[in-house]
Parts: structure tokens; C-alpha cells; sequence
């Protein structure tokens, strides 16, 4: 890795104002939603709890105050690939960045040191298992340290979905460097997943700044699972030559579905944690650096982290872990703001699989009470006939007001059925046995199944033993699901998964409110849904040549520098330089994404394509 460039955009000890810092450095004219409180509050020497979606600006709320407050910004990160591409991002605006991990060779590591030391440094990134280490907890020990981040703070609980122990040591930050601020930041996590970070990374006192979860640019799509291939297929042929990730639950199926994507004329690589890591690393690059319009197959092993913005597509072949999970994997998509969409297909075997993952595992049983419970979360998204977004938002404490509009329950209503029968049985089976018991232990008491729990408990001797025999255990599990997903049932998460009525439940129960479920059967307007797709990036007529000049005069570049085309300009900073034609470096300020920096190294390009275009 190159060391920093000495000619950096702000000295290393300057208090700068973040405003001026906004527009000279990064081009913008105007913080977004909350950014401007969490900078302000950092940059005054506070703690902070920032949760933003994916695409909401995360980043600049840390690296804005490391850049304005004196020394040198710490930034905890989980993946090379993420660092990489963060420190390109700001070498390009001309700060002087570096990361500290395993792909550095020995020299590139002693001059990152070097320049830490020297006072050279704004922002240096690290994984949780380097900053930890002695050595380097020591070599921080004589640096003036701006602000530690800790980027992807869902990592510290363990109930989130991509736990990773290491995180938890991090507390140790707040004893060992007294009076620097902390910033940790996620784009989910529910409400208890919150109080796991703020209590294991020692931020019980932080600020905490919660944003909207809500990603309007991204559609969901959610479709039983029939002949997978071909609803993929149909699905990624309304998105030729676009960006997309495919995810799979294991390798073999990973390996399989990109060899017949591959066969069917649409060019996917596969990752996955078993393929050798040069194979790996470089199907990464060519996704996030080299090809354009390419589809990465993967396991989850791939994209925490990512950082690609023209992500236009994400598709689960089956079922994610929970929620959470599903949410942070389909925010992968529309990173740049522009329309993108996303499918899920599952089946009863998909649920057969995750389930049997959670019992076969080694945590404790608390531990797969909540998988389950999370798990049973995403089922009843699934599954509601209402607005899935409505729903999503739902799980981590946000109302939405009105259905979204950009969903397929919005865009093609699902059938239906009346069930309220069905659900008011279900609700009485919950209250007549006092509200300790599960969905399996109330679906044996609905379907009459004479179990050593029911007899032991002489639940066969209730009136509602036996009476839900029109269902089979599937129907009364989809009718459970969607019962907690309406509000009418809550889970209980301190009694191992018991369902408790809710005052929803109790106007159903009584008869004052029906209810309508979701058929099992798919949509007949399933296929014709997958080949939807929303409109792009606006470029008019006028400019569209204009604008494929500097896409090219882009990708020249990017291959010269050997760094991803996002890197150097977004496709919205493109459209926006054809749309206003500049003539002069004066105008080429107002465009958003113009720095300083970026002006300097590339106005001149610029302005002699659109020079050329103009004299044709």
C-alpha cells in the first residue's frame, strides 16, 4: 500500500470547520438527516451511538470530526476489502489515510507506522484482533488520537447476526485512552442488539442517534420458492448488464448456481470461504474493481462491509438467518441512492435447514431461543399480505405511516383468505393455556396431537384441544407467524419463545375486528413482478453522450489507477457535470462530489470532455 501523499488536504492538529470541510473536501453543499448532530457532538469530545441505514452517510460521521479535531482518527473495521476501498476514497480527496492489516507487506507496514508516529496520519484503519494487540495498543499510546470508530458495531452482540468475539474487547478503549470520543456505528440492529452495543463496548452514557431504517429506494420482492433457476433467471434478465449479488445458503449451491448462470449467458463468479484465497480475492476484485455488470454468487461469507455503490440487485436463493440479517444483506443494494431491487425465495425446506442449523449448534439455550425467534421474525415478513416494508421497519421500532408503495404486496396485493376463525382459535389456544407456550406446543393443542407435554399439562382436556384440524402444522405455523406480525401476538423473549396476547390480539379474539392471511399459493403475478424493474439514473437526451464520454474517460482512469470507477467519481456526479455543462473550475464547485481535491486532480479532464462534446 502507498503511503500517504505529503501534500495532505488538512493539517494533522487543525480544528477545522466542519461545514468548510463538507463542501472544500467532499463537494457537498448540506449535511443529511442527523449527520450534522453526530458531527457536532463527536467533534465536542462525545460518545456516540449512531444508527443509520446503509447509504445513509456513516462514514462522514466519523471521518468528518477526525478530520476537524486534532491528531489522528481510529477506525475499527472488519474487512481489508472495506478498508481498501475507504482509504482510496479519501487518498482521492486528499487526506491522508492508511490501513494497518494482513495484505501489507513489511516495509508498507513500517512506513504506516512511520507516518503514524510523525503525526501524518487523519485516519487509520484496523481490524478489532490488530488495534488489540500489544504492540500496537502501545504504539498508540504516544499518538494524539482524534476519535476511535468502530464501524459495523452489530459485530459485539451476540445476538446479531454477524457476531465476532474480538469486538467485545474493544471496551477496553474507554480505560486505556480516558477523553477521546467513541463512535460506534451500525445499519441494524433491533432494539435489544442497541443495548448490547451500548453496554459491551462500555457507551452506556453515549449519545445514542437513531435514524430511519428505511432504504425507499430499495424494492422487496419476496416469492415461495418453485423452480428456483428459472425465477432467478427471470429475475436477472430484467437486470442485463447491472451489478448484483446472488446469495446462497452453502458452497455446493453457490459452485452450482453460478456454473448455470454462467451456461445461460449471464457472467457470475462465485465466493465463498472454501475457495482458494487467491481465487476468492480475485472474484472480489473483478466484483467491487474491474467488471462492470457482473453477478457474484456467494455465500455470507462475502459483503459485510461492501462498499460498492452500483449495486442494482440482491437475490436469496433461500432463506437468510433472521431479519437482521436479511436486512443488512439486502442493503448491499442502491448504496447510491438510485432505484435497486431485491428477491427472496423460500420454502418449507429452506426453514427446515435454518432451523435444524439453530438446534445443531453449540449456544447456549438462550442463545437459539432468540435465533429462533429472529428467525421466526423474518417468516412472518414473509408472509404478511400488508406492506413488507411496513413490516421491516416494524421489527426495529419504526412506524411507517403509509404502505411504501415499493413492495411487491404493494405493487401486486397477494391472495388472500378469511381467517379470522382460524386466528381466534389460535389466539384462545394462547390465553387457555395461560400464555407460557410456544407455537409447537399450540399447534399439537390445535391439531388434537397427544403429546407427553400436552397430557402432562392435560391440555387434551381444554376445548381447543383438536379443534384446528382444517390446518395442517404448516397452515397453523404461517397463521401463528402472521398473528406476530400484525401485533396480535408477541413473543416473549424471557420464556423461551412463549406467545403472549396483545390488546390487537384481544379486539381479534373477541370478535370486533376480522382478519385476512396469506394463501401458501404464489401470486399469479409472480413472473411478471421479477421482470420489473424501476427506473435508473436520469440522464436526458441531450446529455446522455456527454455523460457515456465521461463514463469512459472514468473507466480509464480507474484502470490506470487500478481502483474501482465509484472510487474516483459516482454515476450521480456524472449526471450532474452533463446536465450543467461547466465551463470553468467556478462551476464545477457547485456540482455535488467536487472537492477541492477532486477539482485539482481531474477538473481539467473534465472540462476538456465536455469541451470536446460541445465543439461536435
Amino acid at each position: 500500500m502507498d503511503s500517504p501523499s505529503p501534500d495532505i488536504t488538512l493539517p494533522p492538529n487543525a480544528v477545522t470547520d466542519p461545514h468548510e470541510v463538507l463542501h472544500r473536501l467532499f463537494g457537498l453543499s448540506a449535511f443529511r438527516g442527523q449527520q450534522e448532530a453526530v458531527v457536532s457532538h463527536v467533534i465536542a469530545g462525545g460518545d456516540a451511538i449512531v444508527l443509520m441505514p446503509t447509504g445513509g452517510g456513516k462514514s462522514l460521521c466519523y471521518q468528518l470530526p477526525a478530520l476537524c479535531r486534532g491528531g489522528v482518527g481510529i477506525v475499527v473495521s472488519p474487512l481489508i476489502a472495506l478498508m481498501r476501498d475507504q482509504v482510496a476514497a479519501l487518498r482521492q480527496l486528499g487526506v491522508a489515510a492508511a490501513a494497518m492489516n494482513s495484505s501489507l507487506t513489511g516495509p508498507e507496514r513500517a512506513q504506516v507506522r512511520a507516518d503514524l508516529r510523525a503525526g501524518r496520519l487523519k485516519l487509520l484503519y484496523a481490524a478489532p484482533e490488530r488495534l488489540l494487540m500489544p504492540d500496537f495498543l502501545e504504539m498508540l499510546d504516544g499518538v494524539k488520537i482524534a476519535l476511535f470508530a468502530i464501524d459495523e458495531a452489530h459485530c459485539v452482540s451476540q445476538w446479531g447476526h454477524d457476531f465476532r468475539p474480538e469486538y467485545l474487547e474493544l471496551a477496553q478503549l474507554a480505560a486505556r485512552f480516558p477523553g477521546v470520543p467513541r463512535i460506534a456505528l451500525t445499519a441494524t440492529a433491533d432494539p435489544q442488539t442497541r443495548e448490547d452495543i451500548a453496554h459491551r463496548l462500555a457507551l452506556d452514557e453515549a449519545r445514542l442517534f437513531l435514524s430511519s431504517f428505511d432504504r425507499p429506494n430499495i424494492r422487496y420482492a419476496v416469492l415461495r420458492k418453485e423452480a428456483p433457476m428459472r425465477q432467478l433467471l427471470t429475475f436477472l434478465r430484467a437486470h442485463e448488464g447491472e451489478s448484483g449479488i446472488v446469495y446462497c445458503l452453502s458452497r455446493n449451491t453457490v459452485e452450482q448456481t453460478a456454473a448455470a448462470l454462467n451456461e445461460h449467458g449471464i457472467k457470475a463468479l462465485p465466493y465463498h470461504a472454501r475457495l482458494p484465497p487467491e481465487v476468492r480475492s480475485a472474484n472480489q476484485d473483478a466484483f467491487l474493481t474491474t467488471e462492470e455488470g457482473l453477478v457474484l454468487v456467494a455465500t455470507v461469507a462475502f459483503g459485510m462491509g461492501v462498499d460498492k455503490p452500483d449495486v442494482r440487485f440482491v437475490a436469496h436463493l433461500d432463506l437468510p438467518a433472521s431479519l437482521e440479517a436479511f436486512y443488512q444483506e439486502t442493503g448491499r443494494a442502491g448504496r447510491d441512492g438510485l432505484p435497486a431491487e431485491t428477491l427472496l425465495l423460500y420454502g418449507m425446506q429452506d426453514l427446515v435447514m435454518r432451523r435444524g442449523m439453530i438446534e445443531q449448534s453449540g449456544a447456549p439455550a438462550q442463545v437459539k431461543q432468540i435465533e429462533r425467534t429472529k428467525l421466526d421474525a423474518l417468516l412472518g415478513v414473509c408472509e404478511t399480505v400488508t406492506c413488507r416494508r411496513q413490516a421491516i421497519l416494524a421489527h426495529f421500532g419504526e412506524t411507517l405511516a403509509q404502505p411504501c408503495g415499493n413492495c411487491d404486496n404493494c405493487l401486486t396485493p397477494a391472495e388472500t383468505w378469511d381467517g379470522t376463525v382460524a386466528a381466534q382459535k389460535a389466539l384462545s389456544a394462547v390465553v387457555r393455556t395461560r400464555q407460557r407456550f410456544g407455537v409447537g406446543h399450540l399447534t399439537d393443542l390445535l391439531l388434537g396431537v397427544k403429546t407427553e407435554k400436552i397430557e402432562r399439562f392435560e391440555h387434551d382436556k381444554l376445548p381447543t384441544f383438536g379443534v384446528g384440524t382444517e390446518l395442517d402444522r404448516k397452515g397453523w405455523g404461517s397463521v401463528f407467524r402472521q398473528l406476530i406480525v400484525r401485533g396480535a401476538l408477541e413473543v416473549d423473549h424471557d420464556n423461551y419463545g412463549a406467545l403472549c396476547l396483545t390488546e390487537a390480539g384481544e379486539v381479534i379474539l373477541r370478535g370486533r375486528e376480522s382478519v385476512r392471511l396469506r394463501q401458501e399459493t404464489a401470486s399469479g403475478s409472480a413472473r411478471t413482478l421479477l421482470k420489473k424493474k424501476a427506473g435508473r439514473l436520469e440522464v436526458a437526451a441531450q446529455d446522455q453522450a456527454l455523460f457515456e464520454a465521461l463514463r469512459a474517460e472514468r473507466t480509464r482512469l480507474a484502470k490506470e489507477q487500478n481502483l474501482p470507477a465509484y472510487v474516483i467519481f459516482h454515476d450521480a456526479t456524472l449526471a450532474a457535470i452533463a446536465a450543467a455543462r461547466p465551463g470553468g473550475e467556478a462551476d464545477l464547485a457547485q456540482i455535488p462530489g467536487m472537492g477541492a481535491s477532486k477539482i485539482e486532480r481531474y477538473g481539467a479532464m473534465i472540462l476538456g470532455v465536455v469541451a470536446a462534446e460541445e465543439g461536435r
